[in-house]
């Protein structure tokens, strides 16, 4: 063997630097070509397959990496749904922050494992920065411990996880779930509570028949006078009460539950009380949030995503819990294998993951980018397109507006000859508007997506989108009609042809 290694999967810096150039120029590109493209060609997987051959076997033999590159942009350009997009509404996800592009490129050159300190000490201490930065904008204490994690899921279980060591009365991690009890853990929502939780009792061995789905009012907001009723008929029966869940601004619809009274009523029973602030949580830094919102500082434990509403590129989600040695006690262990010390901030005892990659750096570089008040701006503006766009459903005949808050509208497709009401006639319109749905998404000219609200099934528009303009909202209403009226033809001739 040669004293000097030639690894096959290096490059030479003057190829590097040019095939990176040449990338940063295509994307530079892409981006800028964004408004006109469509955003999304709706193409089948069989589509998608015959595009990346992907069938092909793995070949023997390398392949010229800058080939490899420009083939890679083919595909992802060109066969991609773009929630970058300015017409991309159809998900919480947003639009990726050009810095946050570059600050994955670098965190990615420096390839640090931010699991322990001595491996990242300056990853480490800017996650650290990044995790106090979140809190304060929202208000929740500085001294707070967190992390940053893959996203909304994980954040909000690894809050679940402190909280259920914290209050089950017993070693859970040590005797299990029962530790010698036969009492069960109740965990408190209400039925908008998005489905983490149901993967965090199943994830947990709590069991998804832990959960006391608490019924919500006519704004969607949980029902606090059954939530009380609730927990004390639970421990009357013999169950051990456990966690609260408030949501800060619901997927669906964007509904805040009552997080002051929540809050009251966990310190009344000696609860956890958990918010999850996944998507609406950041919204409350601004000077106009509701006293609602804002009450997410009394929480025990809050759950955001900075790949949601502060643009950050996928993957970011946060969690942040009030004391710090709530996350150690969930999660820390000590083989003799680690010899990390504790003289600073060891990720892996803050939550699942040992080898963590540097997610933080695409978020602090755009906290300094911005600045506070260019969030507050961001994040107003997305509130107000989502205002006008709920007005302009309200005043046009064949659109039937149903709700806004936050950044989420709410409507349907009504054809002006049919008054919704009787149980045929919402049938039809469900059916009409489920299709009218997929033919949007797929048309490529605007992507929303759907909420069912009491049973009825209404498109669902949810700005997170930097890029989004008032002329993009304003073509919304017409394109939805166009296509309404078509489908509805179109299921009507089939209906009496089938007579």
């Amino acid at each position: 063997m040669n004293k000097q290694r030639a690894a096959p999967i290096e490059m030479k810096a003057d190829e590097f630097r040019a095939i990176g150039h040449h990338l940063l120029d295509r994307i530079a590109d892409f981006l800028d070509s964004l408004p006109t493209r469509p955003v999304t060609k709706g193409e089948a997987p069989p589509a998608i397959r015959e595009a990346l051959d992907s069938n092909r076997i793995i070949s023997d033999l390398g392949t010229d990496p800058a080939k490899l590159i420009d083939r890679a942009a083919d595909l992802l350009f060109d066969h991609s749904l773009f929630n970058s997009h300015p017409r991309f509404w159809g998900y919480v996800t947003a639009p990726a922050a050009p810095i946050g592009l570059l600050g994955d490129l670098l965190a990615s050159a420096v390839n640090q494992n931010t699991g322990a300190w001595f491996l990242s000490p300056m990853a480490s201490e800017i996650e650290a920065q990044t995790v106090r930065w979140i809190a304060e904008l929202l208000g929740f204490p500085t001294t707070c411990g967190g992390l940053l994690v893959s996203g909304g899921n994980m954040a909000n279980i690894v809050c679940f996880l402190a909280a259920r060591q914290a209050k089950a009365g017993w070693d859970a991690r040590v005797a299990g779930l029962h530790g010698g009890e036969t009492k069960q853990l109740r965990i408190y929502c209400s039925k908008e509570t998005h489905t983490w939780v149901q993967k965090a009792a199943d994830m947990c061995g709590v069991g998804t028949d832990a959960i006391r789905w608490i019924p919500t009012g006519k704004d969607l907001s949980m029902d606090t006078v059954q939530l009380q009723n609730q927990i004390r008929a639970d421990k009357e029966a013999g169950d051990r009460p456990f966690i609260v869940i408030g949501t800060g601004g619901s997927v669906g619809t964007g509904a805040i539950d009552n997080l002051p009274k929540i809050a009251k009523i966990c310190r009344a029973e000696d609860l956890w009380f958990h918010v999850d602030g996944a998507y609406g949580g950041l919204a409350a830094m601004l000077p106009d949030a509701s006293p609602e919102l804002r009450a997410l500082s009394e929480a025990d434990s809050v759950a955001v995503d900075p790949h949601k509403w502060l643009y950050a590129p996928l993957e970011a989600g946060c969690a942040l819990v009030r004391d710090p040695e709530k996350l150690r006690d969930a999660f820390a262990y000590h083989p003799p294998y680690f010899r990390f010390g504790v003289e600073a901030i060891n990720y892996l005892d803050y939550g699942p993951q040992n080898s963590r990659g540097f997610r933080a750096l695409k978020v602090w570089l755009a906290l300094q980018q911005v600045g506070r008040k260019g969030y507050e701006q961001m994040l107003a503006d997305d509130i107000r397109l989502a205002g006008e766009l709920y007005e302009l459903v309200a005043k046009q005949p064949e659109l039937e507006a149903f709700t806004h808050s936050l950044s989420i509208a709410t409507f349907r497709y009504v054809p002006p000859d049919l008054k919704s009401g009787s149980e045929e006639t919402e049938e039809y319109l469900n059916q009409l508007n489920t299709e009218l749905l997929t033919r949007l998404q797929n048309s490529g000219e605007a992507y929303i997506s759907n909420a069912v609200i009491d049973g009825k099934f209404c498109l669902r528009a949810c700005i997170v989108n930097f890029r989004t303009s008032l002329a993009d909202i304003e073509a919304l209403p017409e394109i939805v009609s166009r296509i309404g009226r078509e489908v509805d033809k179109e299921m009507r001739t089939e209906t009496v042809g089938h007579v």
